[in-house]
């Protein structure tokens, strides 16, 4: 993360757009660069070292999946991807390319900066590594794999931890189904949603997570998992 001023390129073809969001990140404090193609979002990302991306995935020379691809090639910089594609297909293979979000247009301008935040943040806390991740009454004590709520210990199995443990250290970012089923049961597990479902029913139950109005794990629909806060 560099100091000072945020740096947030925005690669996206319509001029209309590109001056939306300079007018608003400028106000943010930020300082905002720009490229119309794929070409040069990419050369920029690798010139300039941007604090995070905002990537239009509608490129006149190249699709924005394949820009998200090369971008993850050389870099970690925080993409929240930008798109009329509303199909869950399309999200879904968006951040298993590496996005960090995904917000489909027409969006508030409010709501892209908060997903903006919540992707720095996620970065920033990746970059820390911190050992403890606090979320109101919640508390997960990663070293000693110990989970507390209200100051009790929640038990939990192996996986179920293993899930907590990955979604709670991406918290922000949602994490599709197929990158926690790979990474929890493994790549032969991939289409077994209903592994997920249940087990984050489960985690949700001894967490007291109401899925209607969650404190912890939110659900991204047909897409994924995202942990809340930061």
């Amino acid at each position: 993360m560099s100091s000072g001023r945020r740096r947030i390129l925005v690669i996206d073809d319509e001029p209309q757009l590109r001056r939306l969001l300079r007018v608003a990140l400028e106000a943010e404090g930020d300082q905002v660069l720009e490229a119309a193609t794929a070409r040069e979002g990419i050369a920029a990302v690798a010139h300039d070292r941007p604090d995070a991306v905002l990537l239009d995935l509608g490129l006149p020379d190249v699709d924005g999946h394949a820009v998200l691809r090369r971008i993850r090639e050389f870099s970690a910089v925080p993409v929240v991807v930008l798109s009329v594609r509303a199909a869950e297909d399309q999200k879904v293979a968006a951040l298993d390319a590496g996005a960090d979000d995904y917000v489909t247009k027409p969006f508030g301008i409010p709501e892209l900066l908060a997903r903006l935040r919540a992707a720095l943040r996620h970065r920033w806390q990746g970059e820390a590594g911190e050992p403890v991740i606090r979320q109101g009454d919640l508390v997960i004590d990663l070293p000693r794999r110990v989970v507390t709520l209200d100051g009790v210990e929640v038990k939990m199995s192996p996986k179920e931890y293993e899930l907590l443990r990955l979604l709670a250290t991406s918290r922000g970012k949602v994490l599709t189904h197929r990158m926690l089923l790979e990474a929890v049961w493994g790549p032969a597990h991939v289409a077994d949603t209903q592994y997920l479902r249940v087990y984050v029913g489960q985690l949700r139950d001894k967490l007291r997570d109401d899925p209607a109005e969650p404190r912890f794990i939110a659900t991204e629909p047909g897409v994924g998992y995202r942990f809340l806060g930061g």
